[in-house]
Parts: C-alpha cells; sequence; structure tokens
C-alpha cells in the first residue's frame, strides 16, 4: 500500500470514528499545549515573577558595601564600577546610594532620629517599592537636584500623626523639602523608618554625607543569584581599589524561593507528563476497541490477499493520525495561550523558541502514538483468517 492511500485511509478512519477518539485528542492536545506554554513563556513568567520582590522576601537583591572599619570609612564606589555591574550577565539593575543619620522634630515637638537615604531613579526597580501616595524620586528629580522627599510610611506617621503627607514640608539642615510620595508598607522593613531624597540633593545639601558606599544589586531571577555573587568582587576590583568590600545575600529565602520554585515546576511538568501519558493510554484503548470493532474486516482484507505488514501499517499510522492531530490542535491552543500570556506580562518570547517546542511536542505526539499503536496493530496483523472472518 502507498504512503498516500495509507494516509488517506487513515484520516478518513478518523473521521469516521470521531466521537470515539475525542476524549483521547483532548487530553493529547491539553498536554501538548500545556508543554508548549511552559517552556516557551517560563523565562519570562520567571522574570516577571521576579519583579515582584515582596512575594520573594527581595531574594534576588544583592547589597553590596565597605565594613564599618576606620580604615575604609572614606572608601566610596566609582560611577564606573556601578556601570561594570550592571553590564554583568544576569544582572537586571543596580543603583548606588549615600545615607546617613538624622534627627528632626515632629508636629508634637519631640525629636525623632531616622535615616536619610539618597538614591537615584534605579532604586525603586532595583527594590521593588512602589508608592502608596504620590511618586517616587524619578530621573528629572536627580537630574534637576530637586528637594523633594519620598517617606516610609512608619516615619510618616511619627511626623504628622497622619498618612496623607503628600505636599507636606519637611525641614532638613534649614532647607524645606517637599514630600512627594510615601511608599506601601508591605516588604519594607527597617525602611518603613527612612526617608528617601534625590542622590545628588543628598551629595549637595546634606552635610556631613557619607561617600556613596553602598550599591543594591538585583538578579534578573533567583537561579542567577548564584552565577553573579561570585563575580561581583571580580567586577569591582578591575574597576577600582574595593578593601573592606562586603557582598551580602539573603541566601535563606533564596534557597527557601528555589524549593517552592523546585515543587512547583515539579508539580507542573508531572501533570504535563500526566496527561500526555493517560492520552497514550487511551489510545491504546480506543486502538484495542478498533481492532475487535473491525476483525471481520481485517479477515476479509486477509482473505483478499492483504499482508500482515499492510494490516499493521493501517492500525499503526490510524494511532500515529490520532496522535499527531491533537498535538497539532494543541499546538495552535498553545500558540494562543502564548500570545495571550505575553500580551498580560508585556513580554514576548523568540519565535524560535516557539517553533523548537512545537516540533518537540509534535515528535513527542508521534513517538506516543507510535508507542501506544504498536500492541494493537500487532494483534490486528496476526489474525487467523477464518477466526477473523467467523468473528461476531
Amino acid at each position: 500500500m502507498r504512503f498516500s492511500d495509507l494516509l488517506r485511509v487513515s484520516i478518513r478512519q478518523l473521521v469516521r470514528h470521531r466521537r470515539r477518539y475525542w476524549g483521547v485528542m483532548l487530553a493529547i492536545a491539553l498536554g501538548t499545549a500545556g508543554f508548549i506554554t511552559i517552556i516557551t513563556m517560563g523565562r519570562d513568567l520567571k522574570q516577571n515573577f521576579n519583579r515582584d520582590l515582596e512575594l520573594l522576601g527581595r531574594a534576588t537583591i544583592v547589597k553590596i558595601y565597605f565594613e564599618n572599619r576606620p580604615t575604609f570609612q572614606h572608601q566610596k564606589f566609582e560611577t564606573a564600577t556601578l556601570e561594570a555591574l550592571r553590564r554583568m550577565p544576569g544582572v537586571r539593575s543596580a543603583s548606588l546610594t549615600v545615607n546617613t543619620h538624622w534627627s528632626i522634630i515632629n508636629n508634637k515637638g519631640i525629636e525623632y532620629p531616622f535615616t536619610l537615604l539618597g538614591v537615584d531613579d534605579a532604586f525603586w526597580e532595583v527594590c521593588g517599592f512602589s508608592p502608596q501616595q504620590g511618586k517616587v524620586v524619578s530621573f528629572e528629580n536627580n537630574n534637576l537636584r530637586q528637594r523633594v522627599a519620598i517617606l516610609g510610611p512608619g516615619l510618616a506617621g511619627t511626623l504628622f500623626d497622619r498618612q496623607d503627607v503628600v505636599g507636606s514640608t519637611l525641614e532638613i539642615q534649614r532647607d524645606l523639602y517637599t514630600v512627594t510620595g510615601v511608599l506601601k508598607d508591605v516588604g519594607l522593613g527597617d525602611l518603613r523608618h527612612f526617608a528617601f531624597i534625590p542622590f545628588t540633593t543628598a551629595q549637595d545639601r546634606i552635610w556631613p554625607i557619607s561617600q556613596a558606599n553602598r550599591i543594591y544589586l538585583r538578579c534578573l531571577t533567583w537561579d542567577d543569584v548564584d552565577k553573579v555573587v561570585p563575580l561581583i568582587p571580580q567586577v569591582i576590583q578591575a574597576s577600582q581599589y574595593a578593601p573592606g568590600l562586603k557582598v551580602e545575600v539573603a541566601w535563606d529565602q533564596v534557597k527557601r524561593v528555589k524549593s517552592v520554585a523546585w515543587w512547583v515546576e515539579l508539580f507542573i511538568y508531572s501533570s504535563i507528563a500526566a496527561t500526555l501519558v493517560l492520552g497514550g493510554v487511551g489510545i491504546w484503548v480506543v486502538m484495542m476497541a478498533a481492532v475487535r470493532s473491525r476483525t471481520r474486516e481485517i479477515g476479509l482484507k486477509k482473505a483478499m490477499g492483504a499482508e500482515d505488514q499492510a494490516i499493521m501499517a493501517q492500525f499503526l499510522a490510524e494511532a500515529v493520525c490520532l496522535s499527531f492531530t491533537a498535538s497539532l490542535a494543541g499546538s495552535l491552543m498553545g500558540l494562543v495561550i502564548v500570545e495571550v500570556t505575553s500580551w498580560l506580562i508585556k513580554s514576548h518570547p523568540t519565535q524560535e523558541l516557539f517553533l523548537f517546542c512545537v516540533m518537540i511536542g509534535l515528535l513527542v505526539a508521534v513517538g506516543l502514538g507510535v508507542a501506544a499503536g504498536l500492541y494493537p496493530s500487532l494483534r490486528a496483523s496476526r489474525m487467523e483468517v477464518v477466526s477473523a472472518i467467523r468473528y461476531e
């Protein structure tokens, strides 16, 4: 039998018995769609999940500073060092800060100490902070050296005895600063009682101000932390003299996040594998049923001269066509899911990766069809002619 005839007969049988194959095709299609979506969107989803550092406990943030020793008190990070860190593979962004301790008298006449932090516009993306009121320090604020301040919610409540403080003024070293925002409380920790002003303003107007001795670096994903951290001292020392350098990472949080992610991925991939296996079992069941229901047909074909190999090829081709068609439908379903997910997370994977996943899915489907249809095909090809014709 020619391949074109074999394919035509197989497709005709699938169409004729489509109600029998519907459940099996749906299982394989869902498994294929899930596989394509997870592989194609996996890294983009992971990167977007890492953006929400409030959920991750800031596990992807690396804190770089100099030890608080008299010998190293005047150490500072250079701008070239910051740019070198930002260019490292696996690094999303980095922020240079200056900090000092300050005190102010609140509206009840009580002196209240707090930490004043000078930050650049990248600080908020690195640390994952966002305002619950107003807005944070922007590039324009830094560029124009404006006197604006963003308060932690704890500090805002202490100084003004209320949360709606946007537009209020704050006196720091005889300069008046306009409060332009209050940060969200979730994930701030001790920073609830910090005040934030533009990096350039802190250098110009706050005295004495410490040197730019702290860098906050954010990795793309939790998997990149292990790769980036060992290289940080090398990159910094290649740019400047850096004695007393310390690199601080929340390793316990990283381990917990990785453990949770590993179990989630295991569950997802196990679900996909189980779906495909159930689809394979379904193919085996429906093909065995097809062999039984067409026993007399098989006997008549053999009586007319059909060889065992032709009978086997016919049923095997039907199983492969069933699996391949379901996988093709799953690929189209996966394309729709990928496009919708890309739109939701504002990110789009490469077309080459999607096509690669589709090819893998189709190859897996063909292998599944061959594996599941092999035994029913062998059974059909080994039937005795007389017994098959007399089968009721």
